[in-house]
């Protein structure tokens, strides 16, 4: 019979005998596009090239940690006004923020879009309009405010790899008017299609979207590997799909990753949307909720230690580890976690993995596991997250490869790991 709180002692007896490995710290050297200089700047270049609407006008933000994307939509907003339009923000996050109207108003506020940063209204709402259906019969939604207060509609989104699956799209303004401007009932229509057709759908949907008249253009950001926008690109609605392309794989090419191919166990300090939909993201863990996408490296055990305070407690991706804390699931709200799954039709991101009560015991039960594998050989990596890839630990079997990768310096020698809660790698 399962007692209130777990009992540990036999687990301990167990795990405390396995000892853990030394640990070098090493900076990654990462060749990356040089960041935008100018924000503003770059928003009001990248606008030259479309036509702005007039009218009200609603701007589609989504909820993921874009870089500076109050500034981006500060400036779009400025030059909208100029124009003559009136524009005002609406939520475009699909179910996020706990699928509520002032919770998705709270996430883009946490985000800086506020009425006071970016001088325009912000009007949440979970109510949608349907706006037809793709050819396979797909069911297409739209924000009400977007479709029935506006008379334009214009998207702001980064272009990234998609965490679920590939496509000549994946990531970005197409998705945001299939997905992100479709509110919950939108998001879980698309979803619902399949993910072996979402590649199809996503695209299909927004065409319907645009066939509404409504959309003028979509305002994309592609990332260098810090994290800081490097090129600002406006693509008008009619081009959107194509316009949207070969930005994807400018941003495929600027994704920082893992310097090894093969790791025993990959230990992430904390997971959370505000890095990744998935809590941590895999295209640099190799760890995926679906089928319809793969790449990155080999990973034999991953523990997750923590979640980020800027998730809310939003645990999504959770499952995609072997070992985790229980500082983590004690942070995990479930209701705003599984609407995750609920909405994408996943639930392995939100299953709860192995749960060990000290990350020290937590590292400790995912080597035990770890198949055909001398722990005094084991390649164990740790990194703050999958955001934050300029400075990792390494295991002492892993040093020399570290030593002869030319991307790679050595900052510290191997130590004992350290494991309180107050220090990342980072």
């Amino acid at each position: 019979m399962q007692t209130e709180r777990p009992v540990y002692e036999e687990l301990e007896e167990v795990l405390r005998g396995v000892e853990l490995p030394r640990v070098a710290l090493v900076e990654q050297r990462i060749e990356t596009p040089p960041a935008l200089a100018d924000i503003r700047e770059g928003v009001r270049e990248a606008l030259g090239s479309v036509e702005l609407p007039t009218g009200t006008v609603a701007i589609g933000v989504g909820s993921r940690g874009v870089a500076r994307i109050d500034e981006v939509v500060a400036a779009l907003v400025e030059v909208l006004k100029e124009a003559g339009a009136r524009p005002f923000v609406v939520p475009a996050m699909g179910s996020h923020g706990a699928s509520s109207a002032e919770g998705q108003k709270r996430v883009l506020a946490h985000l800086g879009v506020s009425e006071e940063r970016v001088g325009c209204p912000v009007r949440a709402t979970m109510e949608t309009v349907k706006i037809g259906e793709t050819p396979a019969g797909v069911e297409v939604f739209m924000d009400r405010n977007a479709h029935d207060e506006a008379d334009s509609v214009i998207v702001v989104n980064r272009v990234k790899p998609h965490t679920a699956f590939r496509g000549t799209v994946e990531s970005g303004p197409t998705k945001m008017l299939a997905i992100g401007l479709g509110k919950q009932r939108g998001a879980h229509s698309i979803h619902s299609a399949g993910w072996e057709n979402i590649h199809r759908t996503i695209p299909e949907a927004a065409r319907v979207a645009v066939e509404t008249g409504k959309v003028a253009f979509g305002l994309a950001s592609v990332e260098n590997a810090h994290e800081e926008p490097c090129k600002i690109a406006a693509i008008p609605a009619a081009d959107l799909e194509a316009g949207e392309a070969p930005l994807l794989e400018e941003a495929k090419a600027n994704l920082a990753r893992l310097p090894f191919d093969e790791m025993d166990v990959l230990v992430i300090d904390e997971i959370g949307k505000n890095i990744s939909g998935d809590g941590a993201d895999p295209n640099v863990t190799g760890r995926y909720a679906t089928t319809a996408a793969s790449g990155g490296p080999r990973v034999q055990r991953m523990v997750y230690l923590g979640l980020t305070e800027e998730t809310g407690g939003n645990a999504n991706g959770l499952g995609m580890a072997d070992v985790v804390t229980e500082r983590l699931v004690a942070a995990m709200d479930r209701p705003s976690t599984y609407m995750n799954a609920l909405t994408s039709t996943t639930p392995a991101p939100v299953k709860i993995p192995m749960t060990m009560p000290t990350a020290e015991l937590a590292i400790a039960a995912a080597l035990t596991m770890c198949a055909g594998v001398d722990l005094a050989e084991a390649r164990l990596v740790r990194i703050q997250n999958t955001l934050r890839l300029g400075r990792m630990w390494i295991s002492e079997a892993m040093l020399e490869e570290a030593e002869d990768d030319e991307r790679l310096k050595v900052l510290e020698e191997p130590g004992p790991l350290r494991l309180d809660e107050d220090r990342v790698p980072g």
